[in-house]
């Protein structure tokens, strides 16, 4: 649905909300652009803007349908750029990835929002309070929204960053929890965070260089800070994607110490175990002549001899650390 539609003249905008044909004829006058903002919009309800302002057909589909890679093209004299949005849900761990679409041409821009994150209500509003920006046309409002969406990557970065460090925390506490599960899903919500993250560099660094004449001169430079902020988003996520990766290779290492140690622990127990259950073994199989059989003190002599045995085996597998 179109969740707002308005004319800017000289970088203010003209009251009440317009129509689709009416915002399209009078941004056709000089010094005059419109933006229409759309949420998860239907064939339907996409097609009369599509018919008025001429789009291209297969950018079209993309923005109604969504679910496209981060991306910048061109279309004859118009250029289309797909942003991905992030929002961090903490209880469960989750990355929930959404989209805005623009269609950028020289008196007009459309969005087109999919998902939760990164509403655009209040970049209009904050917008709408710069008439000495917005008179730059829409490639200011482009900045913007590219703006809103970098800046909204930081509360997702820093959630998970939190995670992360309390999952390093759990692998080296010394507890017999094993985090690997865990591990696995932050890294896959890291990696497909990377994913939405990383492609939108080049595309963010082409519209700094002022590669597109739609782009007004001197919004490109405004550009260059975005394309700073982003960068360091992808920095942080390739960087949390290896710490990660060490992180799951020391879960697996301290995994398999503690199996061993529990190895050694039974192989210990056992050996101390063996020496007893071999002895009344020998005398349990009857014979008339074994040694100290008929002697009053046989009996708690062999018992001596088994807890003598099997006291320095105990305090020789301490020793080697076998019973710690």
């Amino acid at each position: 649905m179109i969740v707002d539609s308005a004319v800017y003249e000289g970088g203010r905008r003209r009251d009440g909300d317009v129509g689709v044909h009416e915002a399209m004829e009078a941004c056709r006058q000089p010094n005059h652009f419109t933006w229409i903002g759309l949420f998860e919009p239907t064939e339907e309800e996409f097609d009369s803007i599509r018919r008025e302002f001429d789009l291209h057909e297969l950018a079209v589909e993309d923005a109604i349908h969504a679910h496209e890679r981060p991306k910048l093209e061109v279309y004859a004299e118009m250029v289309f750029i797909v942003l991905k949005t992030a929002r961090y849900v903490d209880p469960t761990e989750v990355i929930k990835l959404g989209e805005i679409l623009v269609f950028l041409g020289h008196d007009y821009i459309i969005t087109v929002r999919h998902g939760e994150a990164s509403e655009l209500k209040d970049v209009r509003s904050a917008l709408e309070q710069q008439p000495e920006l917005l008179k730059h046309g829409p490639g200011a409002v482009l900045h913007a929204v590219a703006d809103r969406v970098v800046d909204d990557y930081a509360p997702a970065i820093e959630g998970l960053g939190q995670d992360i460090d309390e999952v390093e925390d759990e692998v080296f506490s010394g507890n017999r929890s094993n985090p690997a599960e865990r591990i696995y899903k932050l890294k896959r919500e890291v990696l497909q965070f990377s994913h939405a993250v990383g492609p939108l560099v080049d595309s963010v660094d082409r519209l700094a260089r002022g590669k597109y004449d739609v782009i007004h001169p001197e919004v490109r430079t405004y550009f260059r800070d975005v394309n700073d902020h982003l960068l360091r988003a992808h920095d942080q996520l390739e960087g949390y994607r290896d710490l990660l990766t060490s992180i799951l290779e020391a879960n697996l290492a301290q995994v398999t110490v503690r199996q061993n140690q529990d190895v050694r622990k039974i192989s210990a127990i056992v050996a101390i175990l063996a020496v007893p259950t071999a002895i009344a073994g020998i005398y349990g199989m009857n014979f008339e002549h074994m040694p100290e059989l008929g002697w009053e003190f046989g009996y708690p002599l062999i018992l001596s001899v088994m807890a003598v045995i099997c006291y320095m085996l105990f305090r020789y597998f301490k020793k080697v650390g076998w019973l710690e």
